[in-house]
């Protein structure tokens, strides 16, 4: 059956695979989806080394990347790393060195990492043109309106832009600056979200973009765990599925087993949207790292002290959690979405590529016996 989406980036099925690892993005291209790198945390470095490991695992399926150019420069480009890091006030530090020590962990093992050099703002750029490089068939923009660079090199390389949005009104400002595809994700999903449900989100902005007189097919993301959901998403038209939290609990995943393990056991209310990690509101599972800054009453500080604060601390509790440290365990966490209540085991991301593509047919056909 022919989709919109797959002529348009050459896969089989409209599945798109979003993994900060790049065993679930081959993986999931093998299987006849759509893999997703994403790739803000690496380095220029790195991402090449990644994408140069898809290639030679991919077995020549396409694959995207996604990538982040911010719309706003979010530190001072004058300063270096130490002197930002310097921002982050003593209270903050106190708390997360209390909560190693708690841990029976080295308060070392947390501590924000600074040096002299001037933190790199043009990174966004030098990934993209890391991923041009190589065979990749989309790019996706991971916060905010995709800029102008992002879409003239997109062009340039043939290769289509998508981006992703949390409200109709970010939909139409990124209509405006040209993308090609539009990921309206709803505030089940995992990672940053907005607070609009996807089941209201994803019409609304198929809506808004018919009116505003453009064809761009949309991707529906948050909490979309299975092949009917998929089916339902596209029976409101809907061009594929955009998913990430759903190939958490696989082996391929990046995460951890003990992580694995709190995600298979938790149900749809055990997650929580929090600003105590990257210092703006992001879905992750509940643990008692949320009880405890929430009882210490510290507000989260603003992007990217948030984030250079807590994810060495994050870090450090995995690695003491996978040792068995069980207060480390209390306190691990990840991003994840509501969707978590639909996991019940630990399947490979193979797996459950196969699995949509059964429940998808399931969900259209008993649509149509419903009809006579």
């Amino acid at each position: 059956m022919p989709f919109r989406m797959t002529e348009l980036v050459g896969c089989e099925f409209p599945l798109f695979a979003f993994s900060h690892c790049r065993d679930v993005v081959a993986a999931a291209s093998r299987a006849g989806g759509f893999g997703v790198l994403g790739a803000v945390s690496y380095t220029p470095e790195e991402l090449e080394h990644e994408l140069a490991w898809i290639d030679d695992h991919v077995d020549g399926k396409p694959y995207g990347v996604d990538v982040l150019i911010p719309e706003v420069q979010a530190v001072d480009t004058s300063v270096s790393m130490d002197a930002i890091l310097e921002q982050i006030p003593s209270e903050y530090r106190d708390f997360t060195r209390q909560l190693l020590h708690e841990c029976g962990i080295d308060e070392s093992a947390g501590m924000p990492r600074g040096g002299s050099a001037a933190p790199n703002t043009s990174l966004g750029q030098e990934l993209l043109e890391v991923s041009f490089n190589h065979p990749v068939r989309l790019i996706a923009n991971a916060l905010g309106t995709a800029p102008p660079e992002m879409i003239a090199a997109g062009k340039k390389h043939g290769i289509p832009v998508a981006a992703l949005v949390g409200a109709k009104e970010h939909a139409l400002k990124q209509v405006e600056a040209g993308v090609d595809v539009i990921v309206a994700q709803g505030g089940e999903g995992g990672g940053h979200c907005g607070d609009v449900s996807t089941i209201v989100l994803v019409p609304e902005v198929i809506a808004a973009i018919e009116e505003a007189g453009a064809d761009i097919p949309v991707l529906a993301a948050g909490g979309i765990m299975n092949g009917r959901q998929m089916a339902g998403m596209m029976a409101m038209g809907a061009a594929g599925a955009w998913c990430g939290s759903v190939w958490l609990a696989s082996p391929e995943a990046e995460t951890t087993q003990v992580f694995r393990d709190k995600m298979i056991a938790a149900g749809s209310r055990d997650t929580i949207r929090s600003k105590h990690r990257t210092g703006k509101y992001s879905r992750q599972l509940r643990s008692e790292w949320h009880e405890r800054w929430e009882a210490a009453g510290l507000p989260a500080l603003p992007m990217p002290l948030m984030s250079l604060l807590a994810e060495p601390v994050l870090r450090a509790l995995d690695q003491a959690a996978v040792a068995g440290n069980p207060k480390a365990q209390a306190l691990s966490s990840y991003w994840v979405g509501q969707g978590l209540g639909l996991v019940n085991d630990s399947r490979g991301v193979g797996t459950i590529v196969q699995d949509f593509k059964a429940g998808f047919a399931d969900g259209f056909e008993g649509l149509a016996a419903s009809l006579g």
